[in-house]
């Protein structure tokens, strides 16, 4: 309800816009990381089409282009060849990769799809037939089962952050949580060997906790109740920053990264979503859980974005050539 009532204020953003971001709140139920996302994207489509139609004013910075004033004449005239032109000033003068554009055009297709079914602005969709950059696959990055004893090990003990930060990364490398779900868990939520957390779109899951996971909460929670926490929303935070509030992505991030590389871990650049990964990894590799439940303990919504944690590894790869009956001829 606070995010809707700041939205609804924003005077900066078009005025359908607005409803669009509201509706993607108050009726699909998506989460405040999706719905500024759509924020961000579709601001900079609509101030680069100000630059781009002549509409703004000479000079000026691009953050700084008005876009408040646009309106439903303005969004009809909108064509397809328009997005085309703003896909590609993302690619070559904001250095957007594949995903990053492939995310913008997500967000165009579902705004106009929202101007043309629920809000009847336009009639026709220009969007339709707007085409997304091609991904190419590529082999997902995660800790093997020794680099993640290593990482675990590796973690100074007489930090004073010790036991909350390798709290966190033990539910992250057992777990695989998200880092928005790690950041919003309450104390109140922990149930037994049970936590249920708040996962992508809203939806609630219940986390199932392992020895390591519980043993990891109730050596935090030892240190946990000596901190003052300074907000209602921090009280019931299970992890807390040193300033007295519940811990935000951007910490999560500084911290993964600065354990990872403590570690020597350098070969690549390690993220609380490639932890999740491990996790994931790890638990098919190692514990033969099928995809269904893998799916399910990820929290996804579609199987088809839990494959890419059923990848086989180059040593998996070794093995099976290696068992060609012709593989020892000599």
């Amino acid at each position: 309800m606070k995010y809707y009532i700041e939205t609804m204020k924003n005077n900066d953003l078009p005025p359908d816009l607005n409803d669009f971001l509201n509706y993607l709140e108050t009726i699909k139920g998506k989460s405040l990381n999706t719905i500024d996302g759509y924020k961000i994207d579709l601001s900079m489509f609509f101030r680069f089409l100000m630059i781009y139609k002549g509409r703004s004013e000479q000079n000026i910075e691009f953050n700084q282009v008005s876009i408040k004033d646009i309106d439903a004449d303005f969004i009809n005239k909108i064509r397809l060849s328009d997005m085309y032109a703003f896909l590609s000033f993302t690619e070559k003068q904001r250095e957007n990769g594949t995903y990053a554009r492939a995310r913008k055009v997500a967000a165009l297709k579902s705004f106009f799809k929202f101007l043309t079914g629920k809000a009847g602005i336009i009639k026709d969709n220009p969007a339709l037939e707007l085409e997304s950059p091609k991904i190419s696959s590529r082999h997902p990055i995660y800790l093997t089962l020794d680099q993640s004893l290593t990482l675990l090990d590796s973690m100074d003990r007489t930090y004073k952050y010790y036991t909350r930060d390798h709290c966190m990364i033990t539910l992250f490398l057992n777990c695989g949580l998200r880092v928005s779900e790690l950041c919003s868990i309450n104390i109140s939520k922990l149930k037994g060997d049970t936590l249920n957390i708040i996962g992508k779109g809203n939806k609630e899951r219940t986390v199932y906790l392992t020895p390591a996971a519980l043993k990891s909460i109730d050596d935090y929670m030892k240190d946990r109740v000596k901190l003052k926490t300074k907000t209602l929303d921090g009280e019931d935070a299970l992890f807390i920053s040193s300033y007295g509030t519940r811990i935000t992505k951007r910490s999560v991030e500084k911290i993964v990264k600065k354990y990872t590389q403590d570690a020597g871990l350098t070969d690549a650049k390690y993220t609380p979503h490639k932890l999740r990964h491990t996790a994931a990894t790890l638990m098919y590799k190692h514990g033969n859980v099928d995809i269904r439940s893998l799916q399910d303990i990820l929290g996804h919504e579609n199987i088809s974005t839990t494959q890419i944690y059923t990848h086989v590894d180059d040593e998996d790869l070794r093995k099976a050539v290696k068992s060609n009956p012709l593989a020892n001829l000599k």
